[in-house]
């Protein structure tokens, strides 16, 4: 283990122990633990729960869609955005089942007491959580919850702010904590989930796009599969999305083999300059009359 590991380690230990997260454990099973370098450069500890969640029964209760956030929002004008400070902390590891999430480090055997971010099931059981917390909030349709991310919106500032005040009445109710470095209030458009949000309209975030200038060429499969996956996730945006990206998505079939050519070149250039010219959707009205109107070739296919 590297100093600067070492030290990250006896940090996140002296913390986790002192908040009452992890105790020393006995358990006859660990994970291991590593290190994975944040977008400040800062490490962070992360415990290796692969072999434990390949056992785990799972739990899978749905996390929102974001385009079903979006066709609420018809008519905002006001955002505010939360984040939840410590948001898979929050949630106690049954009494009976902690040790069988014990890890292992060079300073000892500990078992944590709190839910991790290296769990199967943490996403699902922090997105119930939440949902509960918000339950009426949420039927009301005026906030949204995505993990740890809540979204606030409405037509006028009176109306918002009493919003506001009871999304934070049901966080302190449940001894929820924000970021406040995180927070935005009473916004006229707003980041949220990977979006950038105002009234009548959506558009990608300026980050994502800053973002995607400035990826460099795939050498590889895996590089390829993480351009294709950020770019499907937009692809909404972009006309012929399916037709464009069709000779990225060929080298990310089974057994195919990795052949960079003009092709792919030519499709990786064309949607990063796509991106680019930040896109922008109108918001769907449920009160407009719709007209759907398809296309398709051998290889692609779009609304």
């Amino acid at each position: 283990m590297f100093p600067i590991e070492t030290d990250e380690l006896k940090r996140f230990l002296e913390d986790a122990l002192a908040k009452g997260y992890v105790v020393p454990s006995k358990s006859p099973i660990a994970s291991f633990v590593f290190f994975i370098k944040k977008k400040d450069g800062k490490l962070r500890f992360v415990q290796d729960y692969q072999k434990l969640n390949d056992i785990t029964v799972k739990n899978h209760y749905p996390l929102p869609l974001a385009a079903d956030i979006i066709n609420k929002l018809q008519g905002a004008k006001i955002f505010t955005k939360f984040n939840v400070r410590w948001g898979y902390n929050s949630v106690r590891i049954k009494e009976g089942d902690k040790w069988k999430a014990a890890f292992v480090t060079n300073q000892g055997l500990f078992e944590p007491r709190v839910m991790y971010f290296g769990l199967c099931n943490s996403p699902a059981t922090f997105q119930a959580l939440m949902n509960h917390v918000f339950a009426d909030l949420i039927a009301a349709g005026k906030v949204a919850v995505y993990l740890d991310d809540i979204l606030i919106w409405s037509n006028d500032i009176a109306s918002h702010r009493k919003i506001v005040h009871k999304v934070l009445e049901h966080l302190a109710q449940y001894d929820l904590y924000l970021r406040p470095e995180k927070c935005k209030f009473e916004r006229d458009e707003i980041e949220y989930l990977r979006l950038l949000i105002r009234k009548g309209q959506v558009g990608i975030d300026p980050a994502k796009v800053k973002a995607v200038t400035e990826w460099p060429t795939p050498k590889n499969l895996k590089d390829v599969r993480g351009f294709v996956e950020f770019a499907n996730f937009y692809c909404r945006f972009i006309k012929d999305f399916s037709k464009i990206c069709r000779p990225l998505h060929d080298l990310t079939k089974k057994d195919t083999p990795f052949d960079w050519g003009s092709a792919q070149v030519d499709a990786f250039e064309t949607l990063k300059r796509v991106f680019t010219t930040q896109p922008v959707l109108a918001m769907w009205n449920i009160d407009y009359t719709t007209r759907i109107e398809t296309d398709a070739s051998a290889s692609a296919k779009s609304p």
